[in-house]
């Protein structure tokens, strides 16, 4: 019988354990106050928050759950209980070292969240296939040995694992065979250790050579899915930069394309070659201008980006010249103070002490003003940048709106040209269909366009009108995107670069006040009591 089975057969007499608070206290209260986590918990109470390693081995858990406290755990066991199934890990997103051994785990899952992971261990389970394990790309050990793996092939999903060094499978049907070792070690080259052994060279090469031609088969189809995958993230990335820049689709035909999503009368007119060569005509002209307004979108992104890194960097230079002139001004203080509080110990007269005390406080409001002059000044600074970058931001985004106006506006001459001439050719081919003079072969629904005039004239007038409505909405939706771009932009920096900076700086400075201040009185207290 097999480990995990006879530790199965060890618990079934046993009520599951739940894992409650008390079982959690009591847990980190053992690690003993050698540990981090046993010195927490000896404190006023234990914060969960704030353990780093956490033991809950050999205690008859069935089911993970209540550790979503813990988020800054980075070690966890929980090996040799009856747990089935992984899950309620989602919070720990810092841990590294996780111990799921001699369990009864059937499927490897609820592991999404711990990107962090190095080190896992999930020897002795019921696992048939490693799986759901995508987001482990900091993976170094692997633990499967003793589970029920038959595919062998099954160990190229490791591949993607560019980290792993240390495997364990030992244990699984697949070990059985023959070629068990070579061919893990052929398809996994990049591992060092393989069942608690040292991987030598010289077997990595044997291994490498008898398995060439199907591993060169698989590099090569990685390296196609790699291809693939790299081209994908590039469009990805494409898309968004165009969306940020308010100009997505506007490299392509998209926007002509929207003129007739919704404009039957539209998609049945270009029905006449000759009305399909106009509409063919006015594509060629409407996409040149989309594309401008591509290229124009672009680079005027790339102008604001810079704008606004050259902002940033601009302010935190500000801060942090400012930041030295108040550490150089507590350096110096801290000097003094640590003379004069030598001073005052020595001191037993009463009218001395006092005056003395008296001159520090004096010393202490200088520094109160010294440091509230310099986050004025910082105020004035910083106030003056924002002035600026708002002045050369509203300035860029009005000209770019400007430049789409106009480019918008040369879209619709050419929808107002294509509607002229639309007409001019409808027309006369309602006399020729009433005279059967029309060679062109038409459906039923395009002659019915053509009964008489008035009914050509509205389906055309219906059409037009439509494409200058997705003309004016493209137009404002491009506007509205852009100006509450910047309105949020520069709402943050009032709120968060100018209103939040100032509190806690002057909140700051009044902790550090207070504090000097607290400090002297007690010690003024203390040697009055000694006098």
């Amino acid at each position: 019988m097999s480990t995990v089975n006879s530790m199965s057969r060890m618990y079934d007499n046993l009520e599951p354990t739940v894992i409650d608070e008390d079982l959690l206290r009591s847990a980190v209260e053992e690690q003993g106050p050698k540990e981090e986590a046993g010195k927490i918990a000896k404190a006023e109470g234990i914060d969960f928050g704030d353990v780093r390693s956490l033991r809950l081995d050999f205690k008859n858990v069935l089911t993970i759950d209540n550790l979503w406290e813990f988020t800054a755990l980075t070690k966890l066991q929980l090996d040799n209980n009856i747990i089935e199934k992984i899950e309620g890990l989602d919070s720990l997103v810092n841990l590294i070292w996780l111990d799921l051994s001699f369990n009864n785990i059937e499927v490897i899952e609820g592991l999404g969240q711990l990107s962090k992971l190095e080190d896992l261990t999930l020897y002795s389970n019921r696992i048939s296939k490693i799986e759901n394990m995508d987001n482990l790309e900091n993976l170094q050990v692997f633990s499967i040995g003793n589970n029920v793996l038959k595919d062998l092939e099954n160990v190229i999903y490791l591949r993607k694992f560019k980290k792993l060094k240390t495997l364990t499978l030992k244990g699984n049907p697949f070990c059985e065979e023959e070629t068990y070792k070579q061919y893990v070690i052929a398809f996994l080259s990049d591992i060092g250790f393989l069942d608690y052994k040292l991987v030598h060279q010289q077997a990595r090469e044997a291994a490498i050579e008898k398995y060439m031609i199907p591993r060169e088969e698989m590099l090569h189809n990685e390296k196609q899915a790699n291809a693939i995958i790299e081209e994908e993230n590039k469009r990805k990335k494409e898309v968004e930069l165009h969306k940020i820049a308010y100009v997505e689709n506007m490299d392509s035909d998209s926007l002509f394309e929207s003129l007739y999503t919704e404009d039957a009368e539209g998609k049945k007119l270009a029905e006449f070659p000759a009305i399909s060569e106009l509409i063919e005509s006015f594509r060629e002209k409407f996409v040149a201008v989309c594309y401008q307004i591509f290229e124009y979108g672009i680079k005027e992104h790339e102008k604001r980006q810079l704008e606004v890194n050259q902002f940033w960097e601009c302010i935190e230079e500000a801060k942090n010249e400012n930041k030295l002139l108040g550490m150089k001004a507590i350096d110096e203080f801290m000097v003094m103070k640590k003379k004069v509080l030598q001073e005052l110990t020595q001191i037993s007269d009463q009218r001395l002490l006092e005056q003395q005390v008296s001159d520090y406080n004096k010393v202490i409001a200088e520094l109160w003003d010294k440091l509230m002059g310099y986050e004025l000044q910082l105020v004035d600074q910083l106030e003056e940048v924002v002035k600026d970058f708002e002045r050369n931001l509203q300035d860029m985004v009005s000209m770019f709106i400007e430049s789409i106006m106009a480019f918008m506006s040369t879209a619709r001459d050419l929808e107002n040209s294509h509607h002229e001439k639309l007409s001019e050719i409808a027309l006369p081919i309602v006399d020729k269909l009433a005279k059967n003079e029309l060679d062109d072969e038409i459906s039923e629904d395009v002659r019915m366009l053509f009964v008489d005039k008035d009914t050509i004239i509205n389906a055309i007038s219906t059409s037009h009108d439509y494409h200058l409505l997705k003309i004016d909405n493209k137009e404002e939706d491009m506007m509205t995107r852009l100006n509450n771009w910047m309105k949020g932009l520069l709402e943050k920096i009032h709120e968060e670069e100018e209103i939040q900076r100032n509190r806690l700086r002057v909140v700051e400075i009044n902790h550090l006040i207070d504090h000097l201040r607290d400090e002297i009185d007690n010690l003024e207290v203390g040697t009055a009591g000694g006098y």
